[in-house]
């Protein structure tokens, strides 16, 4: 390991990786140190290899540091994100933001106008990241409503040039 870390890389990446697969563990670990059962919303691995998902890694050099899932809706109306988790000995250095920035680019190439997410109420950082990056607080969705400790959020991303080239000038 270099004294100096490198720059962070993100990539998409199956999670079916020893070192992911500790990420999961270490995701799975820290919500349920927070929060009920039934108050967790944790996609298993299983889930995370379906077509519908994008799964990236962050990655210092070789070693994993950060996971995170863009799940598309059918309808390609917004995605969701879902099991954001960075390394505890890697936070601080912008591996949440450069998997937020990787995540909205490859969701605006793709045509999805928005991005939405569930936190916990207890996940002070998580919410502050998600605010700092442009993300507003929305009433809770889906399977979160009603739910004593979700909160939602969500971010309008701005269309792609890739996703929708330029109109050509008619005359």
């Amino acid at each position: 390991m270099p004294q100096h870390p490198g720059p962070v890389t993100v990539s998409i990446e199956a999670p079916r990786q020893p070192e992911v697969e500790r990420l999961l563990d270490g995701s799975t670990a820290f919500a349920q140190s927070l929060y009920p059962p039934e108050s967790n919303f944790l996609l298993d691995i299983a889930t995370l290899e379906r077509p519908e998902v994008a799964f990236y890694v962050a990655r210092d050099g070789e070693r994993a540091v950060g996971i995170a899932a863009l799940v598309a809706e059918a309808d390609a109306s917004r995605g969701e994100l879902k099991r954001m988790f960075v390394d505890p000995a890697a936070r601080g250095r912008g591996v949440a933001a450069a998997l937020l920035e990787r995540i909205e680019a490859d969701a605006a190439a793709r045509g999805l106008p928005e991005i939405v997410l569930e936190t916990g109420d207890l996940h002070d950082a998580a919410q502050a990241l998600y605010t700092r990056h442009g993300y507003r607080e929305i009433p809770q969705f889906g399977q979160y409503v009603g739910e004593a400790h979700s909160v939602c959020f969500a971010k309008q991303l701005a269309a792609s040039r890739e996703a929708f080239p330029p109109a050509q000038n008619v005359r």
